[in-house]
């Protein structure tokens, strides 16, 4: 869907992404994982990539924090 939707739409900048194991109420009985703020990172980081004035940022892709993931 992320591929489709940067392709049928290219204005407009979608990327999925994975925030890894985070630490919320559905977790709290496993042990283990990243506090919401340190799993927002990603998400802010794309929300806001070429903010900057840099330009436009990557779609279509799939990302974590440490960049693009293969589909």
């Amino acid at each position: 869907m992320t591929v489709h939707y940067a392709k049928s739409q290219p204005g407009i900048t979608f990327n999925a992404l994975e925030p890894g194991y985070t630490t919320t109420d559905m977790t709290a009985g496993f042990e283990g994982g990243r506090s919401p703020e340190e799993s927002a990172r990603i998400v802010v980081r794309l929300a806001t990539r070429g903010a900057d004035g840099s330009g436009v940022g990557p779609t279509g892709t799939f990302q974590d924090e440490l960049g693009m993931l293969p589909w």
